[in-house]
């Protein structure tokens, strides 16, 4: 009850009262004195800011909807577009695959047409082991596709290896650069013989050297090596790789020439397997 008494006699409320009493007496009286349409402009003069205001937030509001749903269409635009250029480059991708493939099989069809008693079996590698010691790759070809241990493995640039090891789905060859690999191989400019082998200090710099070569053998830097056929592993005429030094060996009183391998040992990704040859040399053996 005080807290009531309190109110009605504080000037909050007395002004209140006072203004109320105001816009309800004078609109009255301003109509019946025929002045309404005073009222009506105060109304909307009093109103018209509210009323921009509430137009703006309306236009925002609007504005933002629009945003929003552009915003979405882009979005869904863009999805559309990514979608589209993975599909091109898939494509992009396949045409890459199929063009490495028919190089492939040109590349192997050269190789057949120059060694016509050549049989090959395709295979792809699947791994590789290198360490401080030794390197092999792992092919995808096993004793399932005729593949037996000694196969000589080439590529359309030149010799790899051969077969160490066969599982029945799977084989692993050595690298031609191993200090346990050897080659019977000869000179093609000259027919000079020897042998190339691999060792410890030059498979590092993925080189190999040929060995074995008379000390008046005519032998040149640039001269391309190629397998002898003498031996029971590799046929006659192999592309090896070609001569980068030719140095003296006093011990031995021979030639010793390091030979880079002409297919590149460290990327290799398809391989044919020669699976069966004929046995010839430069000796006729």
């Amino acid at each position: 009850m005080g807290f009531i008494l309190k109110l009605f006699k504080s000037r909050f409320f007395v002004i209140s009262l006072a203004v109320a009493l105001l816009l309800s007496i004078v609109p009255g009286v301003l109509c019946a004195m025929g002045q309404g349409s005073y009222i009506r402009s105060a109304i909307v003069t009093a109103a018209s800011p509210f009323s921009w205001a509430f137009t703006k937030v309306g236009e925002g509001i609007t504005g933002f909807s629009l945003y929003f749903k552009t915003l979405e269409e882009l979005r869904d635009e863009n999805a559309a577009l990514r979608a589209e250029l993975e599909g091109y480059k898939s494509l992009v991708y396949d045409a890459e695959l199929i063009k490495e493939e028919n190089e492939f099989y040109s590349n192997y069809l050269g190789i057949k047409e120059e060694h016509i008693d050549f049989l090959f079996e395709n295979a792809t590698v699947v791994g590789r082991e290198a360490t401080n010691y030794r390197t092999v790759v792992t092919l995808s070809k096993g004793s399932l596709h005729g593949i037996e241990v000694n196969m000589p493995v080439i590529t359309e640039e030149g010799l790899i290896g051969h077969i160490t090891e066969v599982g029945s789905t799977w084989s692993k060859a050595e690298i031609l650069t191993e200090s346990s690999s050897a080659v019977g191989a000869y000179i093609e400019r000259s027919g000079t013989l020897g042998v190339v082998e691999g060792t410890y200090e030059l498979r590092t710099e993925g080189f190999c050297r040929m060995v074995y070569i008379e000390a008046d053998a005519d032998i040149r830097v640039g001269d391309k090596v190629l397998s002898s056929g003498i031996g029971e592993v590799y046929p006659r005429g192999l592309l090896i790789g070609k001569v980068t030094e030719v140095s003296r060996d006093e011990r031995t009183r021979t030639l010793v020439a390091t030979v880079e391998p002409a297919a590149d040992l460290g990327s290799i990704s398809k391989v044919m397997i020669i699976t069966e040859y004929e046995i010839t040399s430069l000796r006729g053996e």
